[in-house]
């Protein structure tokens, strides 16, 4: 059979499992008056004693990334660096023993983000260096929009001629890579890294071949996303000025189209010679982006996945700065075990469903279970109310009128869809399903991956208690500080929750049962590819495989997992920070709340209205431990995690 006939054949089966499992969900009835907390619980609330230095920083921050809009030129590097190490200086003229014990925190907190964002701009530092032999123009080119900034008056001759220089310098760059292997090249003898490197004088047959640079898929690909990145920043430095300075428009209308043609010209070879892109495939892109920005280049949700990974040092610094004492083999480890307990339970449900050990039978029988389009925000609708029922019925959590009432549902885009195949939350809850326009093959991956079951253990990870009730809170309670967010906090609490309700009961059938430990596979799954990408071991197409042979992922769903999490618009630690913020939380519950020491709704309200920050440093504020002005103590956090709970087990 098909997929095409497998997929008509699907969609003609009716969705019962929705009808059997969720109860049809009515609009809430608001009390207006009590929707409105007494007011008086706000006044005097205990507040941090660096509040107002944290808002002073990121009120400063944000001043300097609006003026410096030039990313990775050399003023915006050297600013940026300056700003951050007079920060540090400062802060360390606080006299930090009259501190009270949220202003500690807020200290620890501040200084931890400044140390870090200099170990990261030495970081940029490193990789500046590994693409200076393909990029000798881009500080050039940026640099035209820090004049623009510091008011400079523009030379409109003195510009056109900076980037006709600039063209040959990129046009030279390219023929090095586009000649045939052993053939004479122009650009030959081009100053890769010069900046100020003049236009090469024609080959001649005596001149001698020079190569063009050596460099890694990794650093080709970044280079070319960093001319895309150039030439937005020197696009918006041109049309500043076409237009409102006739002579500017005069002099530099024509370079700038060549300079721009010939930077497109030069991440699209890069893309198709050194990181292996189909040319088919930069070929559409460019047809789809009607030429602009990134044309050629085939976005993110495209092609190949490159990724840039970190390596060694670059986990141990941004575990350090997370406040994490293991190293990455430890953490797989920890991974490892958690996967192992999954792995024994679904083979439980797997049985309950009559189909022996066979998990991978069961998840797809579960697969199967999809509603048919255009049903699908019912059934989130009715998950996310039936969630919020379970949360009445215990004193868990305390989920103000508002929060329930503020949500909103929108759907993601086909394309978005490709690196977000799983529907997302925060604000909003955004769905994932098939669109009209998807191969029949985008279809039935769609519609399967966001079965009711699996998305039964998902809907309140993004809503109500998490990712939406954590906004609602952030926003009310100490939002100084939202600039310390980690997805550890974040991601890791909604995570914290799926295995909260998991201990609870709230999966009632095998078949919930199946898609709660989909998704707690996969978190395991997360850290032990993403860790293995960063330490050089693993591949993007070896995670792919690792998730559809140990999770059982659609082989679309798993491509569009790993493409977004190497895809550079998250964090290299943001995947495993699901399942290890976590377990981090849960050993922290075991610590304060099985101890007696705490009430459930005491510790999960205290830990909301705290705000983000490293779930050691939660710790230390809920504990009420020691912070010192050096930082805390390590918290080998796995040595107190209580044993997961088997099903049935409470």
């Amino acid at each position: 059979m098909t997929r095409r006939s497998h997929l008509l054949l699907l969609l003609c089966i009716p969705a019962t499992a929705i009808g059997q499992q969720v109860p049809k969900a009515t609009p809430p009835t608001i009390d207006v008056l009590a929707a409105v907390p007494p007011l008086r619980d706000l006044v005097a609330r205990p507040t941090s004693d660096l509040a107002p230095v944290v808002e002073r920083y990121t009120a400063d921050q944000q001043s300097l990334a609006r003026r410096y809009d030039a990313n990775d030129s050399p003023a915006q590097r050297r600013r940026m660096r300056g700003f951050a190490a007079s920060w540090r200086t400062r802060l360390r003229e606080i006299d930090f023993e009259r501190l009270n014990q949220e202003g500690r925190a807020d200290y620890v907190l501040l200084d931890n983000l400044l140390k870090h964002q200099l170990t990261v701009l030495d970081r940029d530092d490193r990789k500046r260096g590994e693409t200076a032999s393909l990029l000798p123009f881009t500080d050039r080119l940026l640099s035209l929009q820090d004049t623009r900034r510091d008011l400079v008056a523009v030379d409109p001759a003195a510009a056109a001629r900076a980037l006709a220089l600039v063209t040959r310098q990129v046009d030279s760059m390219r023929a090095l890579f586009e000649a045939p292997n052993g053939g004479r090249t122009t650009g030959a003898n081009v100053a890769a890294g010069s900046a100020n490197a003049t236009a090469p004088a024609p080959d001649s047959a005596t001149r001698p071949r020079t190569p063009a640079p050596k460099v890694s898929r990794t650093v080709a690909n970044r280079a070319a996303e960093n001319i895309d990145q150039v030439r937005a920043i020197v696009g918006n430095w041109y049309h500043y000025y076409d237009g409102y300075d006739p002579q500017f428009t005069w002099w530099v209308k024509s370079p700038f189209a060549r300079v721009d043609s010939a930077l497109t010209r030069y991440a699209r070879t890069l893309r198709e010679r050194v990181v292996g892109i189909p040319p088919a495939t930069l070929t559409a892109n460019s047809a789809r982006s009607g030429g602009g920005v990134g044309a050629g280049a085939g976005p993110a949700n495209d092609g190949p996945i490159v990724g840039d990974p970190i390596g060694a040092e670059g986990l141990r610094e941004d575990l350090e700065h997370e406040m994490i004492p293991y190293t990455p083999q430890e953490l797989i480890a920890i991974a490892e075990r958690e996967y192992a307990f999954s792995l024994s339970e679904v083979k439980k449900a797997a049985r309950d469903m009559g189909l022996g050990d066979d998990w991978k039978a069961a998840m797809e029988k579960v697969k199967d279970t999809y509603v048919e389009p255009g049903k699908q925000p019912e059934m989130i609708r009715d998950l996310a109310r039936q969630a919020e029922a379970f949360f009445n019925a215990h004193d868990w959590v305390t989920i103000p009128l508002l929060a329930r009432e503020d949500w909103r549902m929108e759907m993601l885009s086909p394309e978005r869809q490709k690196v977000s195949p799983f529907f997302l939350g925060g604000e909003s809850i955004l769905v994932s399903y098939p669109t009209a326009d998807m191969t029949d093959e985008d279809k039935l991956m769609s519609l399967r991956g966001n079965n009711p079951h699996f998305s039964h253990a998902t809907v309140f990870h993004e809503l109500n208690p998490g990712h939406h009730l954590q906004g609602f809170m952030q926003a009310r309670y100490n939002p100084h500080r939202r600039i310390f967010s980690t997805p550890f906090w974040n991601e890791g609490q909604s995570l914290y929750w799926e295995m909260f309700l998991w201990d609870h009961g709230f999966h009632a059938t095998p078949e919930d049962r199946v898609g709660a430990l989909f998704w707690r596979m996969h978190r395991s799954a997360r850290i032990i590819f993403s860790l293995n990408f960063h330490l050089g071991k693993m591949t993007p197409d070896q995670a792919i495989q690792f998730l559809v042979d140990t999770v059982g992922f659609e082989r679309a769903n798993a491509e569009g997992e790993v493409r977004r999490s190497f895809n550079g618009s998250y964090s290299p630690l943001y995947q495993a920070g699901y399942m290890l913020g976590g377990l981090e939380l849960r050993a922290l519950h075991h610590e304060l709340v099985d101890s007696g020491k705490m009430t459930d709704r005491v510790f999960h309200d205290a830990v909301l209205e705290g705000g983000a920050m490293p779930i050691a440093m939660v710790r230390a504020r809920l504990a009420r431990l020691p912070i010192a002005r050096e930082g805390l103590a390590p918290w080998r956090f796995a040595d107190q995690l209580p044993p997961p709970v088997p099903w049935g087990g409470r």
